[in-house]
């Protein structure tokens, strides 16, 4: 059994605050949670590029007896995704050792910091919403969410070539949210059923026209008088979230750091003693860039 060293004991320190920090994380992740992010989590820095391929057009061609194949030469399409941004929280304990005898407290800083990175990414994801230009916007800038303009976002998706299999997701603010739970088709039971009680009594919208309807208070709300709240509908492959793993700080620098990686998704946790403060430092980190991959598949969704 190997012996009880400070080394250690710092090394274990780091692995359980970046254990219990990834799955906080996802947790708060709305927009994070449904975007494309099946690109190979390497080791990269801040200003790098990635190259997301996108698969090319074919057509299909008769062939009559005898007849001889039609050669097609098609360009794989590209979307460059840049590794712009480095996300950090950063908190200090005065006795970390502490966090080792009751985990609880280590909840008490880890979430504040992890919850603040969520909601970096998510605004970064949602604000790219004015780069769907592919499909006209939808509904009424300032107006009560339709079922109407609902309904004409779906169906240009559809028209898009979105696969059926593929899941459709509409990101609405809180107020538009309420406006959908009061379409009267889909918020009694006569009508919508189940659904229409679990938006009734629950306040779930759940699902409606193909669309699993999720809120977040960071859709971008633009102008005045009135306001136009950027609600946005979309397939995943419209968008695109990179995230990188970052290097190891240097060995005899005093700072320690684990990975906490999940899913294509993972950040840093960076633990360092500060004389200063004689505490000992925490940084939790990420680098990622967002963009849009298929513009087609996407629509902004007016209110």
């Amino acid at each position: 059994m190997p012996s009880i060293t400070s080394s250690n004991v710092a090394q274990a320190i780091v692995k359980l605050v970046a254990a219990d920090a990834l799955p906080a994380l996802m947790g708060n992740l709305v927009m994070g949670n449904l975007v494309n992010r099946d690109f190979e989590p390497v080791l990269a820095q801040a200003g790098d590029t990635v190259n997301v391929p996108i698969p090319p057009t074919l057509v299909a061609n008769n062939i009559s007896d005898g007849g001889s194949v039609v050669t097609q030469n098609p360009s794989l399409g590209n979307a460059q995704i840049v590794l712009n941004t480095h996300a950090e929280a950063t908190f200090q304990i005065p006795d970390v050792t502490k966090i080792l005898a009751v985990p609880d407290l280590l909840r008490l800083y880890m979430e504040p910091a992890v919850a603040a990175l969520a909601e970096k990414i998510e605004a970064d994801l949602l604000g790219l919403y004015s780069q769907f230009t592919a499909n006209a916007p939808v509904g009424t800038a300032g107006s009560a969410l339709t079922e109407a303009a609902i309904d004409t976002a779906e169906t240009a998706l559809f028209n898009a070539k979105v696969p059926a299999s593929s899941p459709k997701y509409l990101i609405v603010s809180g107020e538009a949210y309420s406006q959908m739970r009061q379409i009267p088709r889909f918020s009694e039971f006569q009508t919508a059923g189940e659904a229409g009680l679990r938006a009734l009594v629950e306040g779930s919208v759940g699902k409606i026209k193909d669309f699993f309807v999720f809120r977040s208070q960071f859709v971008p709300k633009t102008g005045s008088g009135p306001v136009t709240t950027n609600n946005l509908a979309f397939a995943r492959n419209a968008l695109g979230l990179v995230v990188r793993r970052l290097p190891q700080p240097l060995p005899g620098t005093g700072a320690i750091a684990e990975y906490a990686e999940l899913g294509n998704f993972g950040m840093r946790v960076v633990m360092s003693y500060q004389p200063n403060t004689l505490a000992q430092q925490f940084t939790v980190d990420v680098l990622y860039g967002t963009g849009v991959l298929r513009n087609s598949h996407g629509v902004q969704v007016k209110s």
